[in-house]
């Protein structure tokens, strides 16, 4: 056997016994460590949307609601938007059906009668000022499937008993016992008050118990009255509704008033406006405090008083909301400050804000209070009847003093 042939038999058997040996290091991994990796799947635009929704879903299942884009929760107003986004494009809808099991993309329902529509019209986009949504002069019509308690009128069944009141007050006007004043804001709707809207006398007989409108992004508070107009029918429309078109300009809203008051219902003498803001602070300080609301007292628009909210300690340097805003009349700001601050005094928030001047601040003008409360109490400083009251933080509530 010659030397090449020598060598090639030598490397045969290396190879071999190498080929033998990897083999058995093959057969010996159980666990599967020497597997070539999988190429991974590439990841669609469909795959990016399924999982951005299914955040959602998970959101829905741990807290059983639907996360809100208007929150001050970053994580929780990104999944808002995110979903809002998704609702816009019908597309994407049908996409991701078959993963909605909470119904999160279901179409919404239609509102139930106009004064529905106009309730949650929070920016007054259908304020009418054409009147033609006033039916006072149309005849009823009755429908099987109306709901019973539809804000349509109706014929009041007990006009009888509310027609005296009415009668009573012509004569007071007539005699100059009573006067019409421009319709002052939704505030001064209460039980026992009358109004004229379009020509028409009406009758406030009752205020019914707060609710709350669900939406996609927020609760909205509503009361529904009871209504009595001087025609004999009746109206279940809801405060504001109701103020919305007292107020639209067209309508010549007014309210009936003592011939002798000299209180906020006089025109002449604006003084400016309440206001009531929520923060919109990431700061866990102040996003953990409960009902917290800023209620204050602006002489010009309230839309220009917090322009700058973000960069004023007396804002908590952040952006807020305006929750409600009253026009007010012949009130001192000093003067309601003072009730405002008295009345909620073991309700204000304890807090200290640095300013853009290095200098320490403890905004007096935040309080930890219940919507529905800080409404009463700004009613009951414009009749001035708040200096009977005192607020206590046990039960949430206004209470009478002794």
């Amino acid at each position: 056997m010659t030397d090449s042939e020598k060598q090639t038999v030598d490397t045969g058997s290396h190879e071999s016994s190498v080929e033998d040996a990897l083999q058995r290091l093959l057969d010996s991994d159980v666990d599967g460590l020497l597997d070539a990796p999988e190429k991974p799947k590439k990841v669609t635009s469909s795959d990016r949307l399924e999982r951005a929704f299914l955040e959602v879903v998970e959101f829905h299942r741990e807290h059983g609601r639907i996360p809100s884009s208007t929150t001050r929760e970053i994580a929780e107003r990104k999944l808002g938007a995110r979903l809002d986004g998704i609702l816009a494009n019908e597309e994407k809808i049908a996409a991701l059906k078959h993963l909605d099991e909470f119904g999160l993309l279901d179409e919404l329902e239609p509102p139930a009668s106009i004064d529905d529509l106009l309730d949650g019209d929070d920016f007054d986009l259908l304020g009418d000022e054409t009147g033609i949504l006033d039916v006072s002069d149309l005849p009823a019509r009755k429908s099987p499937t109306e709901k019973f308690d539809s804000a349509q009128r109706k014929k009041a069944m007990d006009f009888e008993v509310f027609e005296p009141l009415f009668k009573a007050k012509h004569q007071e006007l007539a005699n100059g016992a009573a006067k019409l004043m421009p319709f002052p804001g939704r505030q001064h709707i209460v039980e026992g008050a009358f109004f004229v809207l379009n020509g028409v006398m009406l009758f406030v007989a009752e205020v019914g118990d707060p609710e709350y409108k669900k939406t996609t992004t927020r609760e909205n508070l509503r009361e529904r009255l009871r209504v009595i107009f001087e025609n004999g029918t009746e109206s279940s429309m809801y405060r504001q509704s109701l103020g919305n078109r007292m107020s639209d300009g067209q309508s010549d809203g007014r309210i009936i008033v003592p011939a002798t008051s000299d209180s906020i219902l006089a025109e002449d003498t604006a003084t400016g406006y309440v206001y009531v803001l929520r923060s919109l602070s990431d700061d866990p300080q102040i996003t953990n405090v409960p009902n917290l609301y800023k209620v204050g007292f602006s002489r010009g628009p309230v839309e220009k008083r917090i322009a700058g909210a973000k960069h004023a300690p007396t804002y908590l340097m952040a952006p807020v909301e305006i929750i409600a805003s009253y026009r007010t009349y012949n009130l001192k700001a000093s003067a309601l400050e003072h009730l405002l601050h008295r009345v909620f005094a073991e309700a204000r928030l304890q807090v200290s804000q640095v300013g853009k001047d290095g200098r320490t601040y403890e905004p007096s003008e935040w309080f930890s209070v219940p919507l529905p409360v800080i409404n009463q109490a700004i009613d009951l400083i414009t009749t001035g009847d708040i200096v009977n009251y005192t607020y206590d933080v046990a039960s949430q509530r206004l209470v009478k003093r002794d």
